[in-house]
């Protein structure tokens, strides 16, 4: 783990394994297929896909990567669509995920790049077939460890429904602010006389509010820490760390540091990540995100798109991240 969605050409990433989106008889074609062959060397590529042909729909076949910087290149034969038949064109094309993963675990591969597989030619709707990846991967990771990657070319490769596109896009319109909001959480004096003088509120000093007598009175009544929280959370909401970790898209190695590292702080996006898995409120989010130094904000697009999601009770990290890879915003987990 995790699952991540990049922009970038396939036959350029760092990874152990790279997949072909294949024709039953693994011949070379063009698009991502064609460029697969000519970056890892077509003649030898061929050669040995010709020993390997042919190979069922929904299956895979892997092959080594040659002069590609992956050690293999697995071969996924998705399906043609057939909108007559969609049952069966998604069962394929789950396949051909499902079976390409099991390859590359069985040729201890850590991590591995898909294309998004029979969206090109074979006519399987982009939305449908983000769908099925997302599932198909998903439920794969739930009992495996591995980085996994979802590699466009382009914005136009990639769709998201547009319904849920059109639902966080007004979301954003009403909230998303460039001018300074003040938080839900309570304004440090600070803060509120600074607004004051902006004109933006009035201020009013708490009468019951005294001096702080020194900075050891500040470092001696600190807040609990990030992590006491979050293991605090975890066991309130009786998740296991696996759940936690893997519905977070996080990374095993990443979270026993968190675990295990006193005053180890996460990235806001490990943070709120962590803040989808447990499925948290609002108010539950900023609190947690606050003992990690970060807070939500309405001036930041990010932060408004997971505020959506938090707001909808949609706590699928996964969709969330095809969201705001939509939005070129960085994606949440590892």
């Amino acid at each position: 783990m995790p699952f991540n969605i990049v922009r970038q050409d396939i036959t350029k990433l760092k990874v152990d394994a790279i997949v072909n989106a294949a024709n039953t008889d693994l011949q070379m074609g063009g698009g991502v297929c064609g460029a697969i062959f000519k970056a890892a060397g077509a003649r030898e590529l061929q050669a040995a896909c010709n020993k390997a042909a042919p190979v069922k729909t929904g299956d895979a076949a892997i092959t080594p990567g040659f002069n590609l910087s992956a050690k293999y290149i697995i071969h996924a034969v998705g399906p043609v669509y057939r909108h007559w038949n969609a049952e069966q064109s998604e069962q394929h094309l789950r396949a051909a995920y499902t079976n390409s993963l099991r390859l590359a675990v069985e040729n201890k591969c850590e991590s591995i790049a898909f294309p998004l597989i029979s969206s090109g030619i074979y006519g399987y709707p982009k939305d449908e077939a983000l769908q099925v990846a997302t599932s198909a991967i998903q439920a794969f990771l739930a009992d495996h460890d591995l980085d996994v990657y979802l590699a466009v070319f382009d914005k136009a490769s990639f769709a998201v429904s547009e319904e849920l596109l059109g639902e966080v896009a007004s979301y954003i319109d009403e909230h998303c602010v460039a001018e300074h909001r003040i938080h839900r959480r309570e304004l440090l004096d600070v803060e509120r006389e600074v607004l004051e003088e902006a004109d933006l509120i009035k201020y009013n000093a708490p009468s019951s509010m005294q001096a702080p007598t020194g900075i050891d009175d500040l470092v001696g009544n600190l807040d609990e820490p990030f992590s006491a929280t979050l293991l605090r959370l975890i066991d309130a909401r009786e998740k296991t760390d696996v759940e936690v970790y893997k519905r977070a898209n996080l990374d095993r190695k990443l979270f026993s540091k968190i675990r295990t590292g006193k005053g180890y702080m996460p990235s806001k996006r490990t943070a709120v990540a962590l803040a989808v898995a447990l499925e948290l409120s609002l108010d539950e989010t900023d609190d947690l995100l606050e003992r990690a130094g970060y807070a939500l904000s309405h001036s930041q697009k990010f932060d408004v798109i997971v505020e959506y999601f938090i707001v909808s009770g949609n706590y699928d990290i996964f969709e969330i991240n095809e969201v705001l890879f939509k939005y070129d915003q960085p994606l949440l987990g590892g």
